[in-house]
């Protein structure tokens, strides 16, 4: 399957983008298809060729959120915006809930231990062994 997606470049510290076309399981910073922009965070300035974008939509490629979200942004394409990240908060409080739903109830009937003799201590062990060495 084919997807658009950022691809980074730039200085450390200092990231820039491209927008790029290449298989989803590929590696993204490997061989691509083409290039059909980039994207400055720092200006949010993007520059796209929407000819080639649109092409590729049409022959069924994807796109990632985030570039979905900025082409509908700079009106190259239309439709609704996708949540591009997950919330950590979203996360840490699902967490929170599914121990407590996961916990069974004890059963009331449960069988008591057996009640067996306490092992003997390290003590009454070396006693007995100095005992059977006389």
């Amino acid at each position: 399957m084919l997807i658009i997606r950022l691809a980074r470049i730039g200085k450390k510290n200092k990231p820039l983008y491209r927008l790029v076309i290449s298989e989803k399981h590929k590696d993204l910073y490997g061989d691509s298809l083409e290039i059909l922009g980039s994207y400055n965070p720092y200006a949010k300035e993007l520059k796209v060729n929407a000819e080639r974008t649109k092409y590729w939509l049409s022959k069924g490629a994807q796109m990632s959120a985030t570039v979905n979200n900025l082409l509908i942004e700079k009106k190259i394409i239309e439709g609704k915006r996708v949540k591009a990240s997950k919330d950590r908060k979203d996360k840490k409080a699902a967490a929170e809930t599914k121990p407590a739903e996961a916990k069974p109830a004890k059963a009331e009937a449960a069988p008591a231990p057996k009640e067996t003799a306490p092992a003997p201590t390290a003590t009454a062990k070396t006693e007995a062994l100095k005992a059977e060495v006389k």
